[in-house]
């Protein structure tokens, strides 16, 4: 996994728009300096489930496979595949517990990552927008739960 400084950050880019789609240009550009870009080959472990982490990130390349670990033979399951342009890790960033889930990169990946502390920063120099990204990432985890719901219903 290599690490550097968000200059990537072109909110013009198409990758950074479809990301942040929910951000307008000039709140892009607020938010890229309290990002890293994080790069990780194919069959890289992202996120490993158990291990307590306070980033989330916003994958603007690539493709990851977000795997959980059955109770009955220890194996690993798929249980999403996550495109360009996703957010990842949201759960752990919320409340600071273990991951879940274990994510792996299909391909190489690119995301940028957003700590806990950088998070808390944001919060206070930069509130209507930290404000507008914890909405974004509630209408997330809304969107999963949902489909978790959908999904075990049809199993009953």
């Amino acid at each position: 996994m290599a690490a550097t400084n968000c200059d990537y950050c072109d909110p013009q880019a198409d990758d950074i728009k479809k990301a942040f789609s929910f951000l307008s240009t000039e709140e892009v550009g607020v938010l890229c300096p309290y990002l890293e870009l994080r790069e990780w080959e194919q069959d890289a472990t992202v996120m490993k489930e158990g291990v307590v982490e306070d980033y989330m990130a916003f994958l603007i390349k690539g493709k990851l496979a977000v795997k959980r670990r059955t109770g009955y033979w220890g194996k690993h399951i798929i249980v999403a595949i996550l495109d360009q342009g996703t957010l990842v890790g949201e759960g752990a960033f919320i409340d600071v517990g273990p991951r879940s889930t274990t994510v792996v990169a299909m391909e190489k990946c690119r995301l940028l990552i957003l700590t806990a502390q950088k998070m808390n920063d944001l919060i206070l120099n930069r509130p209507m927008l930290a404000i507008k990204l914890m909405k974004h990432m509630i209408h997330i985890i809304s969107m999963r739960l949902r489909k978790a719901g959908d999904r075990i219903s049809e199993l009953l």
